[in-house]
């Protein structure tokens, strides 16, 4: 699973940095970048004694040492201090030379090596600015190459798709551009198909790889309840993973390779889709039903009348946000294991099955609804939208909606009535309201209320001093956030 931390982007090797000639960045102790695989997720710059609130963890650290006041006796504050950085989970330590300190303090060199946290001198003609930009270029870089990886792999699986052989085919396409084997099996567990071979596997390790590929995906088939669309494992060296493929008919896919890169999941999610396709039924009951429920919708019925069927009691409403083409929006769906989605724009919109598990998917930010029946699909609507919200500006690749326990002891009529009196001076203002339940939600914090908005932070501390006059109210005071917070809550 993806570090929910980490940001969107590839890491950039800490070796990569060292190599520019133009920064002239030097590792002077910690274990060696290269060796090590060191990987940098994002520049930060501190002077604080103690960073560690501040970090979220993969960062170059740059200081210019500005807290350190006494080099030659500061032994075990330096200590602390990198054992801290470690703590919090910094991939490493840059120390700008001049204009504060000429050389990097010995104590600081010491306390690296003890504790393995890499550390590099940066020389005085580079500024701490300039390794930033170079780890955002490299970063895009690095993204753009996996971007065209992707694209051309899709592209490649969709052609081999339209052959008169489709499956062994997009297997064998798949199998190349993963650089592993990739089998079809049946709802059995019988092999029907498979393509490629691991490049460094060999013999009895090979054969091994194959039977605990054979018993992952036997963890997703369809026909268990609660199965998983997905699973990963380890066997030795070799990495495995295994997707239920559509149709409710126990077909999976396989694949096990040596090295695992950012976008396999992303290529693998479209050899699902395509073969999930080639192995489906055109008109199986299942799409038939939802069928009749959409043209029984159309035609005026309610959706308790159409509910059943959908197939389902209870529904969970996903909001997602990623790569922004109806193949990928597909391949979610796959991978979460429901047919109903709806890719747009901005964000795609599934209605997944109550009792399906839904994970952490990569390439994907996800809002999750409570369970609902099909009548109180609107207001599910509502709760992952704002928990997509909430993922985005907290970079967790998935937030679920928890509803409030104390509404339950309160009528919803009453609580109803309460709300709209308590948010009336707001009524006129749609991105007011927005503006304070998001900010609510994360407990006051201006900076991420913007990210999760996508306005400046000026724009928040605007409409949350209006939304704070109008509504006559001290929003620093906890009673009244919390009043507020419940309110919104009842709000459409």
């Amino acid at each position: 699973m993806t570090d929910p931390t980490a940001p969107p982007t590839p890491p950039v090797p800490l070796a990569a940095l060292l190599a520019r000639e133009d920064l002239g960045l030097r590792q002077i102790a910690g274990p060696d970048a290269r060796a090590a695989g060191t990987a940098v997720q994002w520049v930060h710059t501190s002077e604080m004694a103690d960073p560690y609130p501040y970090l979220l963890g993969g960062e170059l650290l740059l200081t210019a040492g500005v807290h350190i006041t006494d080099p030659a006796g500061a032994g075990v504050y330096l200590d602390d201090y990198v054992a801290r950085i470690v703590e919090a989970g910094g991939a490493a330590l840059g120390f700008g030379v001049a204009p504060v300190h000429d050389t990097v303090p010995r104590a600081l060199v010491e306390a690296c090596d003890r504790h393995g946290l890499p550390l590099v001198e940066v020389p005085q003609r580079t500024t701490f600015s300039g390794v930033a930009r170079a780890v955002w270029r490299l970063m895009a870089e690095a993204r753009h190459a996996e971007l065209r990886r992707v694209t051309e792999a899709q592209q490649g699986l969709a052609t081999a798709a339209a052959r008169p052989d489709p499956i062994p085919a997009v297997l064998r396409q798949l199998a190349a551009r993963l650089g592993g084997i990739a089998v079809l099996y049946g709802p059995e567990g019988t092999e029907l198909q498979a393509a490629g071979q691991a490049q460094e596997a060999a013999g009895q390790a090979q054969e091994a790889a194959r039977d605990a590929l054979r018993e992952l995906t036997s963890v997703v088939r369809r026909g268990t309840p609660g199965a998983p669309a997905s699973a990963a494992d380890t066997a030795g060296t070799t990495h495995l993973a295994a997707y239920a493929l559509g149709g409710g008919r126990g077909f999976a896919l396989g694949i096990a390779t040596d090295r695992r890169e950012p976008g396999d999941h992303t290529i693998a999610g479209a050899a699902v889709v395509l073969l999930s396709l080639l192995t489906g039924e055109h008109q199986g009951a299942t799409e038939a039903a939802r069928s009749s429920a959409l043209v029984r919708l159309l035609v005026g019925a309610s959706p308790q009348d159409v509910g059943l069927l959908l197939g389902s009691d209870l529904w969970t409403v996903v909001h997602a946000r990623g790569e922004r083409t109806a193949l990928a929006a597909s391949a979610l769906a796959a991978a979460l294991g429901s047919a109903l989605v709806d890719p747009r724009d901005d964000v795609v919109r599934l209605l997944v099955p109550a009792d399906r598990e839904i994970s952490p998917t990569d390439g994907w930010t996800l809002g999750v609804s409570g369970s609902v029946p099909p009548a109180d699909l609107a207001a599910a609507d509502a709760e992952a939208a704002r928990a997509l919200r909430r993922a985005e500006a907290t970079r967790l690749p998935l937030v679920r909606h928890h509803a409030n326990g104390i509404a339950a002891l309160i009528a919803p009529e009453e609580a109803d009535a309460h709300a709209r009196v308590l948010l009336a001076p707001l009524a006129a203002g749609e991105p007011l309201t927005l503006t304070l339940r998001t900010w609510l939600s994360l407990h006051g914090s201006w900076d991420r209320t913007a990210t999760a908005l996508g306005v400046h932070r000026n724009t928040v501390r605007q409409r949350i001093a209006r939304c704070a006059t109008l509504l006559e109210a001290d929003l620093d005071d906890p009673d009244v956030r919390m009043e507020l917070w419940f309110a919104l809550n009842r709000a459409p």
